[in-house]
This record gives structure tokens, sequence and C-alpha cells, in this order.
């Protein structure tokens, strides 16, 4: 995923074939942190942080909801990706591109967080049927990330 150009606020970036059934197939695992997994405190339980915690989580699910249903609006938009012969161009706003790293980091955050966080080493787990996915999943977020981030930065547009 390379930006071409930067023209009147609008980033054209180019995907191969590849990199498109990639990024689709990352954005399909959206949300994946999970529920209760953003503690309000960290203090002892008493019943007001309940349902705080509550209020907390219903406003989260919600947002995710509304991401998702942003997210499927969002892919369904013929203009979003425009066929070229190597591949696709995608065309993002800045705020797009903004909204787009919060779903690719909660992918990407999700993911390592229920490959049980490691620390020391993201590969750090046992690498099965089950995890692999995960993984996959995780470092592709990251590197879609990566090339969000690089078309941001000054002098991005190549």
């Amino acid at each position: 995923m390379n930006l071409l150009k930067l023209e009147n606020g609008d980033f054209t970036f180019h995907l191969s074939k590849r990199e498109k059934l990639l990024l689709l197939a990352v954005l399909d695992r959206y949300p994946l942190i999970p529920s209760r997994h953003q503690p309000l405190s960290k203090s002892a339980a008493s019943a007001e942080s309940e349902t705080d915690q509550r209020l907390l989580d219903e406003a989260l699910a919600e947002h995710r909801q509304e991401n998702k249903r942003r997210l499927q609006t969002w892919l369904e938009n013929e203009q979003r990706f425009t066929k070229t012969d190597s591949g696709w161009h995608l065309l993002l706003n800045r705020s797009e591109i903004e909204w787009l790293l919060q779903v690719l980091n909660d992918i990407r955050v999700g993911s390592w967080i229920i490959l049980g966080s490691p620390e020391k080493d993201l590969w750090d787990f046992t690498l099965n049927e089950k995890t692999a996915p995960l993984g996959w999943t995780m470092e592709m977020a990251g590197w879609f990330e990566a090339a969000l981030l690089e078309a941001l930065q000054p002098g991005g547009a190549t």
C-alpha cells in the first residue's frame, strides 16, 4: 500500500490486488477488543463503580456497533476502490484515515489481547490453528497502520 498522491486533502493509495484482499480480510475482523477490557478504575468495586463500569461498557459497545455500521457503509461505497491495471486505487481524506487508524488499532490491539498480551516478544505465544490467524491479523493491521501513518507525515506523498 503506497501513497501515490495527496491532492486537495485527498490521499490516493495504490494497493496490489493481494493488498486489497488482505485489507478487506483484516477489516472484516472488526471489532476485536473484548468487552470489559477497559476498566473504569483499578480500585475496589462498589455498587456505584459497577454502575459506572456498566455505563462505560454500554457506551463502548454502542461506539463499536456504530463503527461497524460505518465500516460496512464505507466498504460498500463503489467509489472507494478504483480498479487499475496493476491493482486498485484507494481514495481517502484525512478524517477517513484517522478513523481507519482507530479501526485498525482496535483490530491489532484486540488480537494482541486475545493472544494473552505478550509483553517482551509479540510472538511469544503458542502458535496453533487458533492463534495463527490472530497473529497474522495483528501483524497485517499494524502494517496497514504504518502505511497510513507514513502518508500523514510531511513529505509522505511520493
